[in-house]
């Protein structure tokens, strides 16, 4: 048995074939429990830091790309153990199949690691969206995929740099240069759009507004519908739907019109100059009066102005950040309130009044 064991084929003894077997046949077989357990010592980790990571997705997208990288690292690194058989060292088109066989083991161990990476970060995404909803910011969720494909890219072309490195011995570094050169070129035709790729990012994090938003801006107001990364779309108050570059939304002075503490209603009266003060303080009183209304915070009133004209009564009273609708129904039932009450207490509103006289001429 011994004999059998010590008998060399190909460069290499039977043992040795049977020890790299048994070595990769036990690495495919545990490949799922191994990945299982070094994905459960990731999951606890993180866990401490995530308190609301659910171990079991964690797992089930991590496993199976990790248990398959461990597999081919197992059998290139195994493999690698044995002697390469002088009689199969041939040519294949001015390659020699050893370094064909070296080519494909790298490319192997490259290809599974970054498809493991890119695996990774369907999971991150899941986690920093949960986050966002939990935080009530569901709209980021926009952004966050954009990252995910956008990270997903650069994982790729990183990963295949390195395979034509350490694959194909190729210097990646003019490589690098030339697509540096062809990707200043891209950005200075795509000028304008890349300023709104980055105006959309400043719209993600710095958060001026948001979707379902009531904005002014640009002398149009309406509600924000869709916050895209190139422009944003707003329902006008016409009900029209117009599109905005999220540059302008940037660079414009914007009215975050759903951010208000409260709505603001205005007074101004214009009385006859010729009221007396007693009936200016009735006045001024009984709009007081009608200003404690429960759906009033608080309100301001003077009579500010004495001109030739008129006396001037100015004002003004907040309510809460109600809709548009009530608050206009508010202000009519005050506005009506201050009619009625002008004329319980006989006061006009300044104005000219002209008046004709025929005079007869005398016989």
């Amino acid at each position: 048995m011994e004999e059998v064991l010590h008998q060399v084929i190909l460069d290499n003894t039977v043992q040795s074939y049977l020890i790299v077997g048994v070595i990769i046949f036990f690495g495919f077989l545990f490949k799922r429990f191994i990945a299982h357990y070094v994905a459960s010592f990731f999951a606890f980790l993180l866990k401490k830091r995530y308190k609301t990571l659910d171990p079991h997705t964690f797992k089930y997208l991590i496993a199976k790309p990790l248990g398959l990288f461990i597999a081919v690292l197992i059998t290139v690194i195994t493999l690698d153990r044995l002697n390469f058989p002088n009689l199969l060292d041939i040519k294949i088109y001015k390659i020699s199949l050893k370094e064909l066989l070296r080519m494909a083991a790298s490319a192997l161990i490259i290809i599974t690691f970054f498809r493991f990476l890119i695996k990774s970060m369907d999971f991150v995404v899941l986690l920093i969206k949960e986050r966002y909803m939990r935080s009530g910011d569901p709209g980021n969720h926009q952004l966050v995929f954009f990252f995910k494909d956008f990270i997903k890219v650069i994982i790729g072309v990183i990963g295949a740099l390195l395979v034509l490195k350490y694959t194909f011995n190729y210097d990646i570094k003019g490589l690098v240069t030339g697509l540096s050169i062809v990707g200043a070129a891209i950005a200075l035709a795509l000028k304008e759009s890349l300023e709104n790729l980055i105006a959309s990012f400043i719209i993600f994090f710095d958060k001026p507004f948001e979707t379902g938003d009531a904005v002014k801006v640009n002398n149009f107001s309406g509600v924000v519908e869709r916050i895209g990364l190139r422009s944003t779309r707003i329902r006008t108050d016409a009900k029209t739907y117009i599109t905005v570059p999220n540059k302008q939304m940037v660079d414009s002075v914007l009215d975050n019109l759903s951010n208000r503490t409260q709505r603001r209603g205005d007074i101004r009266l214009e009385i006859g100059v010729d009221t007396a003060p007693a009936k200016v303080d009735e006045l001024l009183a009984g709009i007081k009066t009608i200003l404690t209304n429960p759906e009033i915070q608080n309100y301001n009133l003077y009579l500010t102005e004495i001109t030739a004209n008129a006396l001037i009564v100015a004002g003004d009273y907040y309510t809460e950040p109600k809709d548009i609708t009530k608050f206009n129904l508010i202000k009519q039932s005050i506005n009506l309130e201050i009619l009625l009450l002008m004329e319980n207490l006989e006061i006009a509103a300044s104005g000219k009044s002209t008046s004709v006289t025929i005079v007869k001429p005398a016989d």
